[in-house]
């Protein structure tokens, strides 16, 4: 099941796919799940309940149970991530999210690695223009290329946007799709593709999947660097036990070359533990 040769250049050339009802035969059991993992969780971040002012976000997320794990098996799923990273692609995170009001410009790290990683997003309730869907900048992933670096220069990161100085805009206002969505669509997009939401309520449900290129031999500290980010989290292995517990052979193809290379997390974690008064929100 994998994309189409016109799906994959849509993809490759704006740098994301909208694939609705993606999920739709699996979506009562995955929002389940999700408020399963929420309420053992406390309801909110940290074990806090969600007080609608400010994210909350857990990761792992998908990791933690049984049946969402299993998505990285799902054939649609699965045949997206090879079309787009290959047939041995990492699977590298999951997070799960109630956010709150608007989200700026951002990417999730422009040019950061030269191995393409990937977001697979799926709302869990109607988001339109107004309420918080997506909103991206289409070609705004090709690092290197003109638009993309003028762009990131503004926008380097949602709390250090310079669009209203340079441009003379809101966020709001930036020239961008809006990708309306419904619970089981599904929104795929390149991790340096400048995204963000605006209007969206007080507990917004939505969680991701996170995908990668298998990193080559020789450039191996570079992936344990990129395992080493996650460590504000707090996780203390690449994946959760439920994950790598239910791995089949087929997934366990997609874990272990972190799994082989996360030793060093543990310690990232204990610091960030003693600098931090929680996990980060995202």
């Amino acid at each position: 099941m994998k994309l189409t040769q016109a799906e994959l250049a849509y993809f490759e050339t704006f740098g994301y796919l909208c694939l609705p009802g993606c999920l739709s035969n699996e979506i009562e059991e995955i929002t389940r799940r999700f408020e399963k993992i929420w309420d053992v969780h406390g309801g909110g971040h940290f074990g806090q309940e969600h007080d609608g002012k400010q994210r909350s976000a857990l990761l792992p997320f998908i990791d933690i149970d049984e049946y969402l794990s299993s998505l990285i098996d799902h054939p649609r799923l699965d045949g997206i991530a090879s079309s787009i990273l290959g047939d041995d692609y990492n699977y590298t995170s999951s997070d799960g999210n109630f956010y709150v009001g608007d989200t700026g410009w951002h990417s999730d790290g422009y040019g950061l690695s030269k191995y393409t990683s990937i977001k697979m997003a799926m709302y869990l309730d109607p988001v339109g223009s107004e309420s918080g869907c997506l909103r991206v900048i289409p070609g705004s992933h090709h690092v290197g290329d003109s638009f993309g670096d003028v762009l990131n220069k503004a926008v380097p990161s949602s709390k250090k946007a310079n669009y209203e100085e340079i441009w003379g805009v809101t966020g709001r206002d930036i020239p961008s799709v809006h990708l309306n969505s419904k619970p089981g669509d599904l929104v795929v997009f390149n991790h340096s593709l400048k995204h963000a939401s605006f209007g969206g309520g007080d507990k917004r449900r939505m969680f991701t999947i996170n995908y990668q290129k298998r990193h080559d031999d020789k450039d191996i500290d570079d992936l344990k660097e990129d395992i080493g980010r996650m460590a504000r989290f707090w996780p203390e292995r690449a994946y959760g036990e439920v994950m790598i517990n239910t791995a089949t052979s087929a997934r366990m193809r997609h874990l272990e070359q972190r799994l082989s290379n996360d030793s060093h997390l543990i310690d990232l974690v204990n610091k960030a533990k003693k600098e931090m008064k929680e996990p980060s929100r995202g």
